[in-house]
């Protein structure tokens, strides 16, 4: 499934800036493909904090291979076996706290659709593993939100400066007034440069 804005978002970001406009261009006939279950997109980012996509897929195989993708099966699941998928102690341990939090809290799951954005990060981010940035991930690519700016992502940040200022770091407040041009469609454009970065498209 992918978003029913996609078409239009490019449309816009490319008129908006010439940078996007070639990174779009050189990845036409692609799109972000998000995922229909929540607690699969918020386990899967805890498997990809920190770490590349590509380290990412290899442990995320693993786990798949290990259990189903369910509240009930990772609960099951014996954090040494996690640990041997490629998980740290810690985050083995977190995924036990949000098959336990999807459990204990399926009524408060149903309305997150209706929630804001910033609603949804605060609840999330109460769930012990589950940070800002995981919360973000979640609403890109399980609620499909279309204006998620993750300023806290490496690989975002890298591609960023990169693209826009030849590799060399650039302040976070200048981040930010970028990210303001690419309104509202700041998930778009923060995927395409995703994109542009690793050779694998990025999924949660």
């Amino acid at each position: 499934m992918s978003p029913d804005y996609w078409n239009d978002a490019k449309a816009h970001l490319s008129k908006r800036d010439k940078v996007l406009k070639k990174i779009i261009s050189a990845y036409e006939g692609e799109l972000m493909v998000t995922r229909g279950d929540a607690f699969y997109t918020l386990a899967r980012s805890i498997a990809g904090q920190q770490i590349s996509v590509k380290a990412a897929d290899s442990i995320w195989k693993r786990v798949e291979a290990a259990t189903k993708i369910t509240p009930k099966a990772v609960l099951a699941t014996p954090l040494d076996a996690l640990r041997a998928c490629g998980f740290s102690a810690s985050k083995a341990s977190y995924m036990h706290a949000l098959a336990e939090h999807f459990l204990a809290n399926q009524k408060l799951i149903k309305h997150w659709p209706e929630m804001d954005e910033e609603a949804i990060i605060k609840e999330l981010t109460a769930v012990r593993g589950i940070g800002r940035w995981s919360a973000e991930m979640f609403l890109i690519f399980h609620l499909v939100r279309a204006d998620v700016f993750p300023v806290g992502d490496l690989g975002m940040l890298k591609s960023i400066y990169r693209h826009y200022n030849k590799s060399e770091k650039l302040p976070l407040a200048e981040v930010r007034a970028l990210g303001e041009g690419w309104r509202p469609y700041r998930s778009v454009a923060t995927w395409y440069l995703w994109r542009a970065l690793d050779p694998l498209p990025v999924i949660y």
